[in-house]
C-alpha cells in the first residue's frame, strides 16, 4: 500500500467476514465498549491512518487507537527503530525485580528498553523538574500510583478532582471520574474525593466554578481558612486533564487555569496532570499542560507510550521499598522499545509543528463548511472534537463516516472526537474532512427524510 495514493476502498460495512468474526469473539468476550464490528486484519498491508479489515476493506483510521497508536499503523518512523527486535520469550521480565539489556553502553544500546523510555521521559518532563519515573501497564494504573504518592507525600485523605473527568476503571482511578454515570454505578470507591467544576466557559462563567464567596471560586470557597468547610491540608491532589478526553475534549480557560495555580502555590497541594490521552504531541506540544500556565507536580501518560508512566519530581515518590512495585510495568521489552521510537520520532520529525499546523486544517476546513448541526468545535492541535445538536445526529454521524471508510468516535454526550496520526499529511487530512462532511450530509438527508414521513 502507497500511503502517497492510498483512498478508503468499502464494499460493505461490516462485511461478511467480518460479522462471523464478531459473532465468534462475542461467544468468549465480556460486554465491553465496542463502538462497531471493524475487524482489523493484521496480517495485510496497512501504513499511516490506513488501514485493511478482514473483508478486504481499505479504512482511514482519524481514531488512532483512541491516541494509543500515535502515528497510525506500521509507520516507518517507528519501524525502522524496531528492525533489530527479534521476538524473544519472555518479552515481559518481572521488571522491578531485574532489568533488561539490549546492547552497550547503557546511555544508547542497540535496541531502547524500560531504561532508555525512563530516560526519554524524565528528558521530555525537565522543564517540570520530574527526574523520576515509575513504569505500569497502563493510563488507570499510572493514575493510581499517583494519587498514592500523592496521599503519602502530603500525608492527607482528600483529594480534587473535576466533572467530565475520566481517569480509568480500576476503583481508584473510577473513583476520580465524573463522565458518565455507568462508569461509576454500583461500584465502591475511594472516600474523600471532591469534584468541582471544570471550567471551559467562553466569556462569563456559566458553569459554576466562579463563584461570589470568599475564594472567588468553589474550591476555594471549600478552603478558604475562615469560611471554608475543608482544611487546605488534608487536601492531597488536585487531578485534572489538560483537555478532557471522555467528557466531550473540553479546553481549560485561561480564568480557571490561573485560579488552580494560585491554589497550588497558595495550600502546596500537588497537581496531577493526566497526560493519557492529551499528551505525546497530541496537542501541538509535547504535553497538554504545556498550553497552559499551571505547573503539574505529577504526570501520567500511557495510550501512545505503550506502557504506564507516573513521573514527578524524586521528592515526590515514596523513599520506602516495597511501596510501589509491579510485576510487568518496568519490564515490557517491546513496549518500551515503541514508546522510545515515538518519543523520537516526535522530535526528530517536528511532529509537534505538524499537529499544530495540520490541526488548524482540520479546524478550518470543517468550520468553513458551516453546518448547521454542528454545535461547537473545540480542542488542540489533533485531539479535535465536533458537538453535534443531538446524540442521534452524532451517531448517525459515526455511522456513515464508517460507511464511508472513515473510524471516528464519539465523546462527551454529543461530540464526536478526530484523532489524525500525529505526521498526518496536507492531503489525508482534505480526504478524512471530505470523508466526514458527506456523513454530515447524509445524518441531515436522515432528519429530512424522517422529517418527510411524519
Amino acid at each position: 500500500m502507497d500511503r502517497e495514493t492510498a483512498t478508503p476502498s468499502v464494499d460493505a460495512m461490516p462485511g461478511e467476514k467480518a460479522k462471523r468474526w464478531v459473532e465468534y469473539h462475542q461467544q468468549f468476550s465480556a460486554p465491553s465498549t465496542y463502538v462497531y464490528d471493524f475487524v482489523w486484519d493484521v496480517t495485510e498491508e496497512s501504513t499511516g491512518p490506513f488501514c485493511v479489515d478482514v473483508d478486504g476493506n481499505v479504512l482511514m483510521d482519524f481514531t488512532s487507537h483512541v491516541a494509543a497508536a500515535p502515528l497510525g499503523y506500521n509507520n516507518p518512523k517507528i519501524m525502522e527503530k524496531l528492525e533489530g527486535l527479534d521476538v524473544m520469550d519472555p518479552s515481559k521480565i518481572a521488571g522491578q525485580d531485574f532489568y533488561a539489556s539490549a546492547g552497550w553502553p547503557p546511555e544508547d544500546p542497540d535496541l531502547a528498553t524500560p531504561t532508555q523510555l525512563m530516560d526519554r521521559i524524565t528528558s521530555a518532563l525537565d522543564h517540570y523538574d520530574m527526574d523520576r519515573v515509575f513504569l505500569s501497564n497502563s493510563g488507570a494504573e499510572a493514575v493510581e500510583n499517583a494519587i498514592k504518592i500523592a496521599y503519602q507525600d502530603r500525608d492527607a485523605h482528600r483529594g480534587v478532582t473535576f466533572e467530565g473527568a475520566f481517569h480509568g476503571r480500576t476503583l481508584g482511578a473510577l473513583s476520580l471520574n465524573r463522565s458518565k454515570t455507568v462508569h461509576r454505578k454500583g461500584y465502591p470507591e475511594v472516600p474523600g474525593v471532591m469534584s468541582v467544576p471544570y471550567c471551559s466557559c467562553s466569556g462569563e462563567c456559566q458553569c459554576g466554578w466562579k463563584t461570589n464567596g470568599p475564594g472567588g471560586n468553589v474550591l476555594a470557597d471549600r478552603l478558604h481558612p475562615e469560611r471554608g468547610n475543608v482544611h487546605p491540608d488534608e487536601v492531597a491532589y488536585i487531578i485534572l486533564e489538560p483537555v478532557q478526553g471522555e467528557g466531550g475534549y473540553r479546553v481549560p480557560n485561561d480564568d480557571f487555569v490561573a485560579d488552580v495555580e494560585e491554589i497550588r502555590r497558595e495550600h502546596g497541594i500537588r497537581v496531577i496532570s493526566d497526560e493519557i490521552q492529551a499528551g505525546l504531541g497530541r496537542t501541538g506540544e509535547m504535553w497538554g499542560i504545556d498550553h497552559v500556565d499551571l505547573e503539574p507536580d505529577v504526570v501520567t501518560s500511557a495510550k501512545g507510550l505503550r506502557v504506564g508512566a507516573t513521573v514527578a519530581n524524586h521528592d515526590v515518590f515514596p523513599e520506602e521499598k516495597g511501596r510501589l512495585s509491579s510485576t510487568w510495568g518496568a519490564g515490557d521489552v517491546i513496549a518500551a522499545a515503541q514508546g522510545v521510537a515515538t518519543i523520537d520520532a516526535i522530535r526528530e520529525h517536528d511532529l509537534l509543528a505538524n499537529a499544530e499546523e495540520r490541526g488548524r486544517q482540520l479546524w478550518e476546513l470543517v468550520a468553513d463548511a458551516d453546518h448547521d448541526c454542528i454545535a461547537d468545535l473545540r480542542g488542540r492541535g489533533l485531539m479535535f472534537a465536533v458537538e453535534f445538536d443531538s446524540k442521534e445526529r452524532r451517531e448517525a454521524v459515526v455511522k456513515h463516516a464508517l460507511e464511508r471508510g472513515l473510524l471516528t468516535l464519539g465523546c462527551g454526550y454529543k461530540s464526536l472526537r478526530l484523532l489524525p496520526p500525529l505526521d498526518v499529511t496536507e492531503r489525508e487530512i482534505e480526504l478524512g474532512v471530505d470523508l466526514f462532511l458527506d456523513a454530515v450530509d447524509a445524518a441531515e438527508r436522515d432528519v429530512a427524510v424522517a422529517v418527510g414521513d411524519d
